[in-house]
């Protein structure tokens, strides 16, 4: 990894609060994270610690109380939102993977990739196209017919990875990804992960509970009470 390559996630004194007065909780307290393409790291800490919060952030979904979040180099979020469209950016930006994979069971798993690109604007054939390359890529391509029901844990969990990846997104976040897998599975997803971060210039974020995985990342930080600290790492 290239020590003074630019950042695809920059956190810069982000906290978040809910509620007022005797109700007030901060979730996050002056938040700052840096990482890198081809940096695969992993969020810590027990459940109300902050670790999807900080996820949501990262990915547009919920308004940080304070602070800045520049993502690919632009800067999106400083106090307020620097984007109109969210939706856009999170479309153009971010893949999302989560614990349950999530696919819509009354489409295939080919059409389940596909629909990601039309509702960006893609022709279907060209999002079919795409959608079957990536399940190639994958190497479940053999399965782009089949629907979810008849997917075994981690084939759906690959094809959820394949949507993830459909806009060729540089920030991918995962919610617990390998929580539903046994080792054997939860090894391989991740090391297909690396390899994704590697290969499309890419980082990921993944809060996770799965001590068997924690190997398979560059840098560990760990939430207590809304404050971040590192656990372990390469320097960068």
């Amino acid at each position: 990894m290239e020590p003074l390559s630019q950042p695809l996630i920059e956190i810069s004194g982000v906290s978040k609060r809910f509620g007022e007065g005797e109700t007030r909780v901060d979730a996050l307290r002056d938040i700052d994270l840096t990482v890198r393409r081809g940096e695969v790291v992993a969020l810590l800490g027990p459940s109300g610690s902050g670790k999807t919060t900080l996820l949501n952030i990262i990915g547009c979904i919920i308004d940080p109380t304070e602070g800045r979040v520049t993502l690919d180099g632009e800067v999106v979020y400083d106090n307020r939102w620097l984007r109109g469209d969210l939706r856009r950016l999170r479309l153009d930006k971010i893949g999302f993977i989560f614990q349950f994979h999530n696919l819509l069971p009354f489409l295939n798993a080919r059409d389940n990739v596909a629909l990601v690109l039309t509702l960006a604007g893609r022709s279907a054939v060209d999002a079919q196209a795409r959608a079957a390359e990536l399940l190639d890529y994958l190497e479940v391509g053999h399965r782009a017919a089949a629907m979810p029901a008849l997917l075994s844990g981690g084939e759906a969990q690959r094809v959820a990875i394949a949507r993830a990846l459909a806009n060729s997104p540089r920030i991918i976040l995962a919610d617990e990804p390998t929580a539903a897998l046994d080792s054997k599975r939860a090894g391989i997803v991740m090391d297909l992960l690396r390899k994704l971060a590697s290969e499309q210039d890419a980082c990921i974020v993944a809060v996770t509970h799965d001590e068997k995985i924690y190997d398979r990342f560059d840098r560990l930080f760990h939430l207590r009470d809304g404050v971040l600290e590192t656990e372990k790492g390469k320097e960068t």
